[in-house]
């Protein structure tokens, strides 16, 4: 037998429980810690076997070149992407890694061939590049001063291996975007974006730019790194205007991959995705 005494009211209270109850309860708790360690530790080592994956599609030059570059194996390609180290959009960041993994390992059921596809904040234009490659029309959007480094790459990787050569176009979040996109010739079918979100003063203008180019049926495919509270709250504003879905979650690199459309246009996800 076993008893429990509540001796702080000076209530005496037993509790009977046979020791094959008491054992069988045991074990029951036994199993769910078990059970729970088991799931936890699954999904970390998911989480480090994809990753894995994804960082090896990246590799470096065995010799030193004049001009520090990456290379990448995509969309059965080898990417060679141009950097600079003094500017954050002419850095290839693991964002753009775990979108361009996931267009390739789902491009059956995100098939991108002939499909109007613009990038925002493109940088070295890894993303652009391999939704080129998967038989997209692609415009490779970013800021003016980066739009050189932004061509030489697209050009570079996709001259004479795509269906549709791809542009490179500036945009400047939120200013003249009816001038240099308006919305009665400007349909895009996907909105593709790789870490846009981080320490800047120009989330306002960001969401305004999301809200100016996607249209009803705009499938917004966006990969973002948590670093700060910045993020948690641009996510809050953004499911104010699109209805909101995690398709991939890399813990261990803090990155999320998001679907996103205009609110109430989302379809119930068929299947569970590859990640």
């Amino acid at each position: 037998m076993l008893a429990m005494c509540d001796t702080a009211s000076g209530t005496r209270i037993c509790l009977r429980l046979s020791a094959r109850e008491a054992t069988g309860k045991i074990r029951t708790s036994l199993l769910e810690h078990h059970l729970w360690k088991a799931v936890r530790d699954s999904g970390e080592k998911e989480d480090e076997q994809i990753v894995a994956e994804i960082m090896g599609r990246r590799f470096f030059p065995e010799l030193i070149a004049y001009k520090a570059w990456e290379g990448f194996h995509f969309a059965g390609h080898e990417i060679r992407i141009t950097e600079a180290t003094d500017c954050y959009g002419a850095v290839v960041w693991p964002s753009a890694l775990v979108l361009c993994y996931f267009l390739e390992t789902n491009s059956k059921q995100y098939c991108l061939v002939d499909k109007n596809v613009i990038e925002i904040g493109a940088g070295t234009g890894l993303v652009s590049i391999v939704a080129s490659l998967l038989g997209a029309f692609v415009t490779a959007t970013d800021l003016p001063e980066l739009l050189g480094n932004l061509q030489h790459n697209v050009l570079q990787n996709t001259k004479q291996k795509c269906k549709h050569q791809p542009c490179v176009k500036e945009l400047s979040w939120g200013i003249d975007l009816e001038k240099n996109f308006p919305r009665s010739s400007c349909h895009f079918d996907y909105i593709m974006a790789a870490d846009v979100v981080y320490h800047h003063p120009f989330l306002d203008e960001l969401l305004l730019t999301f809200d100016h180019l996607c249209n009803n049926d705009t499938v917004i495919l966006w990969a973002m790194k948590f670093r700060l509270e910045n993020e948690n709250r641009f996510v809050d504003r953004f499911q104010a205007l699109f209805d909101l879905e995690m398709i991939s979650n890399f813990p261990s690199l803090n990155i999320a991959l998001y679907k996103a459309m205009r609110k109430g246009r989302m379809k119930a996800r068929p299947s569970k995705l590859k990640v």
